[in-house]
């Protein structure tokens, strides 16, 4: 881009800006340092967390953050890591930023989409032989998507599991979107999803939580149509996999995957 001559550079996506930061810093827990003793000073809250992003999207070892960034020490980054994750930040983080969206209608529940890709996996816990990937061991992304393919909730399981078995976890893990006036909206008027979900024992459990299931039939002719609706949520899988730290799985501890 070039303003008057002068070429503008794109912000990397690691940088967090003052409007970002204005949603995230009060969901951060506050603590207070001690008067006696009071030890090292604790390194600004907004450094760390961009290093937590810097991670994520080049994929690189915590151990190898590059200290000339100013983020601190990688093992700082990953015990701040631990320690918002066991304070609920994440969740709370994805419930405002869904709250924002909605409140500029933004985000859509006239439908969902539904899929379930393989990450590559190094080791840890929710593995499993993948009955697709030659027996290798690996884990499972299960992702649940509006219309438009912003996520609305996520689950990790062992590579074993079939897509199905999380059609309803998903569901469930919708958090209730505030936003608008009237009670928050939590699911979606119908879900969509490929033939991995075909089952009719699960179809019921749909329709019991009130959401419509649009699942294609095993054995039928491609070209049902739902593709071309579908493929947000394919998208949403890539732009995810764009952090090189979700694409492989390195973590060994699940939840510091998942945070």
């Amino acid at each position: 881009m070039l303003i008057r001559g002068c070429r503008v550079a794109r912000p990397k996506p690691w940088e967090v800006d003052d409007a970002l930061w204005a949603v995230v810093e009060p969901l951060l827990p506050k603590i207070e340092r001690r008067t006696r003793h009071p030890g090292r000073k604790r390194h600004p809250d907004r450094l760390v967390f961009q290093g937590i992003l810097f991670v994520l999207h080049t994929g690189i070892s915590w151990e190898h953050l590059p200290q000339e960034l100013g983020f601190g020490s990688g093992m700082t980054c990953w015990r701040r890591l631990a320690e918002w994750a066991e304070a609920g930040v994440w969740p709370r983080m994805h419930e405002v930023l869904l709250a924002k969206l909605r409140s500029a209608n933004a985000l859509d529940f006239s439908r969902a989409a539904v899929d379930g890709p393989h990450p590559r996996v190094k080791g840890g816990s929710k593995t499993g032989r993948s009955p697709v990937d030659r027996g290798r061991t690996g884990s499972k992304h299960h992702l649940i998507t509006d219309a438009t393919g912003i996520p609305l909730a996520v689950t990790l399981t062992g590579g074993n599991r079939n897509d199905v078995t999380q059609l309803i976890p998903l569901l469930q893990a919708v958090p209730p979107v505030r936003g608008k006036r009237g009670r928050p909206r939590r699911r979606p008027d119908v879900v969509l999803a490929d033939r991995g979900y075909d089952h009719d024992k699960y179809r019921r459990l749909v329709w019991d939580l009130g959401v419509k299931p649009l699942i294609a039939h095993r054995g039928t002719e491609h070209g049902s149509g739902l593709g071309t609706q579908r493929w947000v949520v394919e998208r949403a899988f890539a732009h995810l996999h764009w952090f090189r730290r979700l694409r492989i799985r390195w973590e060994v501890r699940d939840d510091i995957h998942e945070a």
